[in-house]
């Protein structure tokens, strides 16, 4: 790599993480998408990062193909277009050699919920830890992500002023720094008070609202971490994640005749036709259950 390439990849880290406000998981992972441009024959070929141009890019771009997902692969452009932006935008080049290169197609991958009962045995069920106030958050997390359909990034950025007893709701902040009002429903409602009643203490309002066992905000590692173990406690083998929660919620209140549109204020989607994934879901859990009830069904 010239010191030309490792100055410019040195602007890009502080324009992302700086101008841009991205989080260090994903400055890392896209400064190494062009680190591994750089490091590439096309790169080195055209004498630098600032000299590549649209077909050599493109070449480079197509040895990934068939090797990576094709959400893999929209990373990764995604990546070097902002890349390339950043240096047109400072006048470093004249020329995006991204600008109108094709994504591939992204797959369409339906959510797979839980069902009501295994989100129930998840929540309900004795915890075997013997700390009582782990305990009591695990229940708490659980309840909540599965009661209000938070995102875990969501979740672990409350604080406990965030959650007003009186009016049973959350403050939440979600995507692109939007704010929105969630309601809370009773049982999760209960699961957080029981727990806060553990942590009672002065100051206890400026404080994150799920704490880990070193007493300082929980992460979403962590979230995912305590999930896992939780699912070994009550026997669940299939692969859960706490995005599979937020799934699990979207999905049944669609099956309850919950309105589309509600559905999406609550989820927190921009766009309805986010939201709209949640029909195919619902339409799909339909024609197994007819597959597998139905005695007409068995020969199709």
């Amino acid at each position: 790599m010239t010191a030309a390439d490792r100055s410019a990849i040195a602007e890009f880290r502080s324009y992302l993480a700086i101008e841009r406000a991205f989080s260090p998981h994903t400055v890392r992972a896209y400064v190494g998408e062009v680190e591994r441009l750089a490091g590439g024959q096309e790169c080195q070929r055209a004498g630098g990062l600032d000299r590549v141009e649209p077909l050599a890019l493109r070449s480079y771009l197509a040895q990934f193909h068939g090797r990576h997902r094709p959400s893999t692969r929209n990373r990764r452009l995604a990546a070097l277009r902002a890349f390339f932006r950043c240096r047109v935008r400072t006048g470093a080049m004249e020329r995006d050699p991204s600008e109108g290169l094709p994504g591939p197609k992204p797959e369409r991958r339906l959510p797979t919920p839980l069902s009501a009962d295994a989100c129930e045995q998840l929540i309900e069920a004795p915890s075997l830890r013997r700390d009582a106030l782990l305990g009591g958050r695990d229940r708490a997390l659980f309840d909540l992500l599965y009661g209000t359909g938070l995102r875990v990034g969501e979740a672990v950025g409350l604080n406990v002023r965030d959650f007003s007893r009186e009016r049973r709701e959350l403050r939440v902040r979600g995507k692109g720094d939007k704010e929105r009002v969630v309601p809370i429903p009773g049982r999760a409602q209960a699961s957080l008070l029981e727990y806060l009643e553990l942590r009672e203490q002065p100051g206890i309002l400026g404080q994150p609202l799920f704490l880990n066992v070193r007493r300082r905000r929980l992460s979403e590692r962590g979230v995912r971490k305590v999930l896992q173990r939780r699912l070994r406690e009550v026997g669940i083998t299939r692969h859960v994640t706490p995005h599979t929660l937020r799934h699990s919620y979207a999905t049944h209140l669609l099956d309850a005749d919950v309105d589309l549109r509600a559905i999406q204020e609550l989820l927190g989607h921009e766009r309805l036709s986010t939201t709209q994934r949640y029909t195919h879901v619902s339409a799909e859990r339909l024609a197994r259950i007819y597959r597998q009830a139905h005695p007409r069904a068995r020969g199709e």
